[in-house]
């Protein structure tokens, strides 16, 4: 089952933005210099924000594995209580044909 979970909307729109500004400042009618320096500018702005998204996606990621190892933890405590009725069981269902074998 797909998930959206925005990573790659937010990937799509930083690199849009990144390439729109460049086509923007490189049209614009300025000087070399100055377009050149409006591009190192937002090439900076570009990183530090990418570095945002990414901190705060590794975040997340952890997050969601702390989540899934404590889901699993428990399924598997469940299964071993489980396991452990139905041997009970079992051993009870063995011991009364025993006894009624033995009568």
């Amino acid at each position: 089952m797909a998930r959206d979970n925005g990573d790659g909307f937010w990937a799509g729109f930083i690199l849009g933005a990144f390439i729109g500004a460049a086509v923007a400042l490189l049209f614009a009618p300025a000087p070399g210099e100055e377009t050149r320096q409006r591009l190192r500018e937002r090439g900076i702005e570009l990183r530090e924000r990418a570095e945002e998204l990414s901190e705060r996606g590794r975040e997340l990621l952890e997050e969601r594995m702390e989540r899934l190892e404590a889901i699993v933890e428990e399924a598997i405590e469940e299964g071993k209580k489980a396991a452990e009725e139905t041997r009970e069981e079992l051993r009870s269902k063995l011991e009364a044909q025993k006894e009624g074998a033995e009568a």
